[in-house]
């Protein structure tokens, strides 16, 4: 497996990469990358829940005695909950974040896919979605899963970033380009 050196360097990465190894080895990377959506979801959901992570007051055995029950209450892997338990242990909590999205970019790039994150002035619709992704994967020459964002300032169009590639087709920066030309 090819694991981008830029992802293994960095702390949540180590993280990231030592729990998709165990995952690999006991045929549970889909179960724990579902995990970790529902742990980021409660994370987003729950201000209490993020301040146990965050919170340098918590102690190791408090941070971990509450995630053991929100571990339970979403019915986390014990993978998943063990864990979030050396995190708590290793006072690394304030990464979780990051580590679901290094795991998530390990367990892509294990299946061959990449992440194009799709900002649109207007949300768009399910055939619009389609026949963009087609034409991302038809260009990238493999599997491309969307993800997508509403921002009105673009005024309309599109700006898709994959990995460090960005196709900015948005109104806003044609406007900007064209106010910069008359400008000179």
């Amino acid at each position: 497996m090819d694991i981008s050196a830029g992802i293994q360097a960095s702390l949540a990465g180590r993280y990231a990469s030592a729990l998709f190894d165990l995952a690999s080895e006991n045929g549970t990377v889909t179960a724990v990358e579902s995990d970790l959506d529902k742990i980021e979801a409660a994370l987003a959901e729950s201000a209490e829940l993020a301040a146990v992570t965050t919170n340098p007051k918590v102690s190791r055995s408090d941070a971990k005695k509450a995630l053991w029950g929100v571990s339970a209450i979403l019915g986390l892997t014990e993978l998943s909950q063990n864990f979030l338990g050396v995190l708590a242990q290793n006072r690394r909590l304030n990464q979780l974040p990051k580590v679901i999205a290094a795991f998530r970019a390990i367990a892509a790039a294990q299946r061959g896919e990449v992440t194009a994150q799709v900002t649109s002035a207007h949300a768009l619709t399910d055939a619009q979605l389609a026949d963009l992704k087609a034409k991302l994967t038809a260009r990238e020459g493999r599997t491309v899963k969307l993800s997508t964002k509403v921002e009105p300032d673009l005024l309309g169009g599109l700006v898709v970033t994959i990995g460090s590639k960005r196709i900015d087709a948005s109104i806003r920066t044609r406007l900007n380009s064209l106010s910069q030309a008359m400008k000179a």
